[in-house]
């Protein structure tokens, strides 16, 4: 199977699946690109392809359940962890691209990190978005900054993913412990729980 992650995305190659003709194509970004990909490589190839959108904590734990009896061929897309754990794991295959020369450093150090096993395509900000217009009729201000999400004046108006199964969300929390240490991160996370109305699957969910 192939892997891609987003923040730091990846792509890696799972231990290949027993059937044979169609590929199965597991997908952990959006939903848009997921289809696109799927359009294109029918297009290029004229195989057929089997898709499943899932967050990229989601589709660890599925290839992690698959081991022994692996059913996908590529995960493309999601954030960076989950890729590297996978390919520490055994789970994923080694591969090399043909066009891996035209890729950028840091996409190659993610290789080079998960033995070949996982490697970037793109890379994504992490940060908070917001709707402008929801703001403005409930009258707040803007957050400026993380801590601002603690603020009693947000309390039901945030939304988060799930780190056990959003990628994103996992290195959003790892994220904040670099930032602010881990103690303060924690006290951070614990304020702005309070304000949180729902933990979504996916970290593309809330916006």
């Amino acid at each position: 199977m192939i892997a891609a992650a987003a923040t730091a995305a990846l792509v890696s190659v799972p231990r290949p699946a027993a059937a044979e003709g169609d590929l199965v194509y597991y997908c952990s970004t959006q939903i848009e690109w997921c289809q696109l990909m799927v359009e294109e490589f029918e297009k290029a190839t004229g195989i057929s392809v089997a898709m499943t959108r899932k967050s990229s904590g989601e589709t660890f734990a599925q290839i992690k359940a698959e081991e022994r009896n692996p059913r996908g061929d590529i995960w493309w897309g999601g954030t960076g962890d989950p890729h590297l754990q996978a390919a520490e794991e055994g789970l994923t295959e080694v591969y090399v691209s043909p066009m891996a020369d035209q890729l950028h450093d840091w996409a190659l150090r993610q290789a080079a990190a998960s033995g070949n096993r996982t490697v970037g395509i793109y890379a994504g900000a992490l940060g908070v978005g917001y709707n402008s217009e929801l703001l403005e009729q409930a009258g707040l201000e803007p957050p400026r900054c993380w801590t601002d999400l603690t603020k009693p004046e947000y309390d039901g108006e945030i939304q988060v993913a799930n780190p056990n199964s959003s990628g994103t969300s996992y290195t959003t929390l790892a994220t904040l412990v670099q930032v602010f240490g881990e103690d303060e991160a924690f006290e951070l996370m614990k304020a702005m729980h309070a304000n949180i109305n729902q933990y979504t699957k996916s970290g593309s969910a809330p916006i």
